[in-house]
């Protein structure tokens, strides 16, 4: 089974916790909570009222908790799940840094710094759960590699994961931890969940982070015409330049059939794909409804 992507809503916090469990109940195989809200009180809420799934952060962003209060709060996290829970970690991007103000640095060694300063008061408190780092490009993979359990991607390419993975030693593969965040839309009208997932993947194309990533996948036409697109302003040539085969390459949306072999091929890759549920008709909730009953 995959894993599914979850957010508290204000308002909606309880039911997101009803969701939680049922998730456990249908099995699929982790719940990731994306940097917005609170990930680790999430994380930490669902641990009381799930069994199985694993529980993971998509992720907390190291710029905002010291890193000696994030190692306490996670190893407790870590213990009372019952060994479930995954700390995903990364720098989160330009515009959140620059709404809260915040000082960053080159986003490599601010990572190894920081996960090289959870590890001694993690251990003190008990032990640190898996460490997964936020990756895009080769150079954050092949650090997670090296300092950490595992890597975590958002809106990847799946044609270009192999290309990525090679950044992982062969004797550090095993156990290693490769997942995906994947935008998904179910709906027997293709073209409408297509175009579900334009909007979502709108703001992420104005990134050059991620449009570097694309490029190198393959995608240098594409992502060439965003940005001249970005630069005159034109929106709607932005979404002309989001073609099929670049949205197919990183999201899953059309019929359950459609939906479900992607998950397939995802997993062949050997990456597990986690679902972020969108819904052409509804919200979460709606969207939420429409996974269950695909799997």
């Amino acid at each position: 089974m995959p894993a599914i992507s979850l957010a508290a809503v204000p308002g909606r916090r309880a039911r997101t916790l009803e969701l939680a469990a049922e998730i456990d109940r249908k099995r699929f195989s982790g719940i990731w909570c994306p940097s917005f809200g609170d990930p680790m009180s999430l994380c930490l809420s669902m641990a009381h009222v799930t069994n199985e799934v694993e529980l993971a952060t998509s992720i907390e962003p190291i710029y905002f908790r010291q890193p000696h209060d994030l190692a306490a709060a996670a190893a407790y996290l870590h213990e009372v799940s019952g060994g479930r829970f995954r700390l995903g970690l990364g720098v989160s991007h330009g515009p959140v840094h620059e709404r809260l103000g915040l000082s960053v640095g080159k986003p490599l060694s601010d990572i190894r710094d920081y996960v090289e300063a959870l590890r001694g008061p993690g251990e003190q408190a008990g032990g640190l759960p898996p460490v997964v780092l936020a990756a895009l490009r080769t150079k954050m993979t092949a650090l997670a590699a090296e300092i950490a359990d595992g890597a975590v991607w958002a809106n990847a390419s799946r044609s270009h994961m192999a290309a990525s993975l090679e950044a992982v030693p062969s004797d550090r593969r095993e156990g290693f931890i490769v997942t995906d965040m994947v935008p998904t839309v179910i709906d027997d009208d293709r073209a409408a969940a297509a175009a579900v997932n334009r909007k979502t993947l709108s703001g992420y194309v104005a990134l050059p982070n991620y449009r570097n990533y694309w490029k190198e996948a393959g995608y240098e036409e594409e992502m060439t015409a965003v940005e001249q697109a970005l630069e005159a302003g034109d929106q709607e040539g932005v979404e002309r330049a989001m073609t099929d085969e670049w949205l197919a390459d990183c999201t899953l949306y059309g019929s359950v059939s459609d939906v479900r072999d992607g998950v397939e091929a995802w997993f062949e890759t050997g990456t597990t794909p986690i679902i972020v549920p969108s819904s052409t008709s509804g919200g979460q909730l709606k969207a939420m409804e429409e996974i269950f009953a695909a799997f």
